[in-house]
């Protein structure tokens, strides 16, 4: 399997300077690093994101959307060149619209990794559009932006939209449904793949990820929001909702996925440590981390 390598991607422009950036720097305080045996050295790059602006744009009806597409390209350019070096990168935001930017180092790519994935572990679906969403935050719509659906600034980034076909996408564990639709959120396409908290549990977590790994295309990407966790373990989110996944359920679940030689690479996003004054949430999410990804190598847990 490829080496690990970690990538920093603080970016808060698809949310608000709430804390989320902060999130790297948590989890390597931890001792992430230590524990995935890796040394800041040789194996640690970051991408820091341009300036926050406050207002949203007049045009797209998104926060700092244009900024959102500079800083895709450039993450973009530090994941393809862990991919070319046949490294598994570990990207810790940040906010979730970090996620275009590791796509978009596959989109880059063409045909090497054929029809990938993206195996979508979050408590919410985040398949907004600008008009429902009421504060402008694209963090509320990058699966849809992904898929090809919103403006075409973010939806169609450097002309290879959409970064990920959505029939080989799988939304998983999200419990956010009642919620989005009072909202007015636009529905899943009904080619996307959806298997909620509901359906998860009925199945048990590793079975259920074992359905999901199914339904992916040659190789896929992993994208987890702390948020995917039950509220009650894992306050420290911008975002809180009722329910979710115990601890020993997403671990089982990431080694599942990460145990699957089509597995390309992981991104990690809106944990706040500043909701976790004491570093306890910090090391709980470092440690199982640490152990999911041992299944890389096919050791043991």
């Amino acid at each position: 399997m490829p080496s690990l390598t970690v990538i920093e991607a603080p970016s808060i422009l698809g949310l608000r300077p709430s804390g989320v950036e902060d999130l790297p720097t948590a989890l390597i305080q931890a001792g992430l690093l230590d524990q995935l045996g890796l040394t800041s050295s040789d194996t640690h790059t970051r991408v820091d994101a341009p300036p926050y602006y406050p207002r949203r744009d007049e045009e797209t009806g998104i926060l700092n959307a244009a900024a959102i597409a500079h800083f895709s390209a450039d993450l973009a350019d530090a994941v393809g060149d862990a991919l070319d070096h046949d490294l598994f990168p570990l990207v810790l935001g940040g906010d979730c619209t970090i996620l275009l930017g590791n796509l978009l180092a596959l989109r880059r790519r063409g045909g090497r990794y054929g029809r990938y994935g993206l195996l979508f572990l979050d408590g919410h679906t985040d398949f907004y559009q600008p008009s429902a969403e009421p504060n402008g935050e694209a963090a509320s719509m990058e699966l849809a932006l992904a898929t090809g659906r919103g403006p075409s600034l973010l939806s169609d980034l450097e002309g290879r939209g959409p970064l990920v076909r959505e029939e080989n996408v799988v939304a998983f564990a999200f419990r956010d449904a009642a919620e989005s639709a009072q909202a007015g959120m636009q529905p899943l396409p009904q080619t996307l793949h959806a298997i909620d908290l509901d359906a998860v549990r009925a199945w048990g977590a590793e079975a259920a990820a074992h359905r999901a790994l199914g339904l992916l295309g040659t190789a896929y990407w992993i994208h987890l929001d702390a948020d995917v966790l039950n509220d009650d373990v894992m306050p420290a989110v911008d975002y809180r909702l009722p329910g979710g996944l115990t601890w020993q359920e997403l671990e089982d679940v990431l080694h599942t996925a990460l145990s699957d030689e089509r597995a390309l690479g992981l991104d990690l996003t809106i944990f706040n440590p500043h909701l976790d004054p004491d570093g306890t949430l910090a090391a709980r999410l470092t440690e199982c981390l640490s152990r999911a990804l041992t299944a890389r190598g096919g050791q043991e847990r």
